[in-house]
């Protein structure tokens, strides 16, 4: 991928880092050159939704462990989930950097479709 011109990111620098937080992917879908590489938006947009997935089984772990009130077997749960998520993420970190397309399943064919739209 080629180098932007005007801050010295490649893209696949800034899709790796539109991966830290939402926040850096939000800024990249704005801010020229990166919002005009369909790269760079594809990782920008993967990035939102698997922060958004994140939250959503996060939130339903948290309802589920406070049904149960805390009950012993849902420990492990909650840190399985967390090692599951660490590693997707690392995993679209390295892909990006990497200059590849990983597409996750549903949403990377959501980002794909948002990334080539406009």
């Amino acid at each position: 991928m080629p180098a932007s011109a005007q801050s010295g990111l490649s893209d696949n620098a800034a899709g790796a880092i539109a991966y830290v937080t939402f926040i850096p992917a939000i800024v990249f879908l704005m801010m020229p050159p990166y919002n005009a590489s369909p790269y760079v938006r594809f990782h920008s947009w993967q990035s939102i939704f698997l922060c958004v997935a994140a939250f959503l089984v996060n939130v339903f772990i948290d309802m589920l462990t406070l049904i149960t009130f805390f009950m012993a077997p849902f420990a492990w749960l909650v840190r399985i989930v967390t090692v599951l998520w660490m590693l997707l993420w690392l995993v679209c970190v390295i892909q990006a950097l990497n200059g590849k397309r990983y597409k996750l399943p549903i949403i990377g064919n959501i980002a794909e479709r948002l990334a080539t739209a406009g």
